[in-house]
Formats: C-alpha cells, sequence, structure tokens
C-alpha cells in the first residue's frame, strides 16, 4: 500500500501533497486515533463477530455489571487482552505521532486506544479518552488513587486494592460509563487548533467522534485517514482511503 502511494505523490493537489502542505504551514496539530492505528501492530478491535471471546462480546464483559456479576469471567477477558497486547510492538504510526508530539510542541494526541501503544513511544502531551488496560483502580473505591501493573499475568487473579485488599478492576472505560472529565476537557481545549487528523478511527463512538465536527467548526483544516468510508469521510477537508501506519509514515517522509 505504501509504495502505490508513493507512485502517485507528485500529481497536482495529491491528497498526501495538501496534507503535507497543511501539516508544514501549521502550528497546533491534533490527531485523533483509533483501532486502526493498532492494526499494523496486531492488536484485535475486540468488537463484531472477529472480537468474540469464549462466546462473549466485547458489550458482554466491559461493563460494570459484568463486572460485579462475575469478576473473575471479567479478568480473564482482560488478561487475555493483555497478553496479547504486550506481545504486540508499536508500528509506524504511532512512532510518526510520537515524532510529531516532538516537532510541534502544541502537538496532540487524543487516542480511544487503551493498549498504550502511544506511551511506549514516548507520545507527549497524550489524551487517553479510553484509559489504560496497564492500570488498575479500586472497585470498592476506597480511595486509592489508580496504579500501573504491567504484569502478564496478573498475580492474584482476580488483582487486589493494595489500600484497601477489595477487588481492583481494570482502568479502562465501559459501556454506560463517562469518559474522565479531565481528559474530555483535554480533547475539547485541543479542537482550537490549525489541523485536526482523525486516523484509523471509526467515528461512531460518541463523544470522540464529534471531536473532528468540532475542530472543523473552529476552523481547523480537518483530515481522515482511514481505508473504509466512515460517517465523517464526506464532511472533512480531505480523506485519505488509506491504512494509518502507510498514510503517516508517507505524510512524514515528505515533511521538510
Amino acid at each position: 500500500m505504501a509504495s502505490h502511494l508513493s507512485d502517485i505523490v507528485g500529481v497536482p493537489n495529491h491528497p498526501v501533497d495538501v496534507a503535507v502542505a497543511r501539516l508544514e504551514a501549521a502550528r497546533r496539530v491534533t490527531v485523533l486515533t483509533g483501532a486502526g492505528v493498532s492494526a499494523a501492530s496486531g492488536v484485535p478491535t475486540f468488537r463484531g463477530a472477529g472480537g468474540l471471546w469464549r462466546d462473549y462480546r466485547a458489550e458482554d464483559l466491559a461493563t460494570p455489571e459484568a463486572f460485579e456479576r462475575d469478576p473473575v469471567l471479567v479478568w480473564e477477558w482482560y488478561g487475555w487482552r493483555r497478553r496479547l497486547v504486550a506481545a504486540t510492538r508499536p508500528n509506524a504510526a504511532h512512532d510518526v505521532l510520537a515524532r510529531w508530539t516532538a516537532r510541534w510542541p502544541t502537538c496532540t494526541v487524543i487516542t480511544q486506544n487503551v493498549d498504550d501503544l502511544h506511551v511506549r513511544v514516548g507520545t507527549a502531551r497524550l489524551v487517553r479518552l479510553h484509559g489504560s488496560l496497564w492500570e488498575l483502580s479500586c472497585w470498592q473505591r476506597c480511595g486509592a488513587p489508580a496504579w500501573r501493573d504491567e504484569r502478564v499475568p496478573i498475580d492474584p487473579m482476580p488483582p487486589r486494592c493494595p489500600a484497601c485488599g477489595g477487588l481492583a478492576r481494570p482502568g479502562v472505560v465501559w459501556f454506560g460509563e463517562a469518559l474522565p472529565a479531565g481528559e474530555v476537557e483535554k480533547a475539547v481545549e485541543a479542537c482550537a487548533c490549525d489541523v485536526f487528523l482523525s486516523v484509523g478511527t471509526s467515528s461512531v463512538v460518541y463523544p470522540a467522534a464529534g471531536l473532528v465536527q468540532q475542530a472543523r467548526s473552529q476552523g481547523a483544516f480537518t483530515i481522515e485517514i482511514n481505508p473504509e468510508v466512515t460517517p465523517v469521510t464526506a464532511s472533512v477537508d480531505l480523506a485519505l482511503a488509506e491504512p494509518a501506519d502507510a498514510a503517516l509514515g508517507l505524510i512524514d517522509s515528505r515533511l521538510r
């Protein structure tokens, strides 16, 4: 796919060249990332038919009700997910975005992913809307701050809160839960930018799906990178129907 993109760059007003020109002129850049950014690393989306685990859907397990009903089952699922992610490596898309946060001191990356591959490459000013697989918090809300635990496998299973000894839960946002207010505030503030890129996200999960339109309403040039058509494809200023790693890698290679 990358070679195909390279072959056609240089055509007048080609989308890649337009994206490069816009980025080079930008003072503030914001990037929203979704599951497609981690696809080249081999991280499954865990949603839809391909995301089934023991005949369960993510929607059956990633809820407070499911955890209250069977915390061991939910933790077994998260333990499986953590093993899969631990075996992966960040890809070119993660590398490029980490470099961009160094290139532009006002570049913000907002992610819906919980795999922390952005963290592993040192992405600055990262906003994690949905939390992290590698952080835990007290299910009983005893007041202990969230903590990081990167052990694979976790022992004991299910894990316990180090402060009160009660059950610990994954530090992710489950279905039916509100996003962390502080992270949402940072994401909204980042919409005041010159260029806003929506990369590898299906643009169906709100409020993240509304950020690209919010940025455009504030004057940002909006770019979507996604091999699939999404609800925002027709409304962005520029759409690149390519995988995240290929498109971002080519754009980055052409930045002066």
